[in-house]
């Protein structure tokens, strides 16, 4: 699952939604930030930041695929 944080949104209550999912067995949840310019990346039991200069990847899910966390904001949230 992906979420893109708008202004009006709550950072608590978006990463509370995808914990949600993630206990009901969802492989991984994608909370976007674009104020921040990041990418908060859940999987049961670990979450990671990914910022510009970093490379997302779901090898568990789409062997092969990545894209460039820059490449991301461009030119949408500019």
């Amino acid at each position: 699952m992906v979420e893109v944080k708008s202004k009006t949104d709550s950072l608590d209550k978006l990463r509370q939604k995808i914990q949600e999912f993630i206990s009901l067995g969802t492989k991984i949840g994608i909370l976007i930030d674009p104020k921040t310019r990041t990418m908060e990346v859940y999987r049961p039991g670990e979450k990671g930041v990914l910022q510009d200069g970093d490379v997302l990847t779901l090898q568990d899910l789409l062997s092969g695929w990545e894209v460039a966390i820059s490449d991301v904001w461009s030119p949408v949230f500019e």
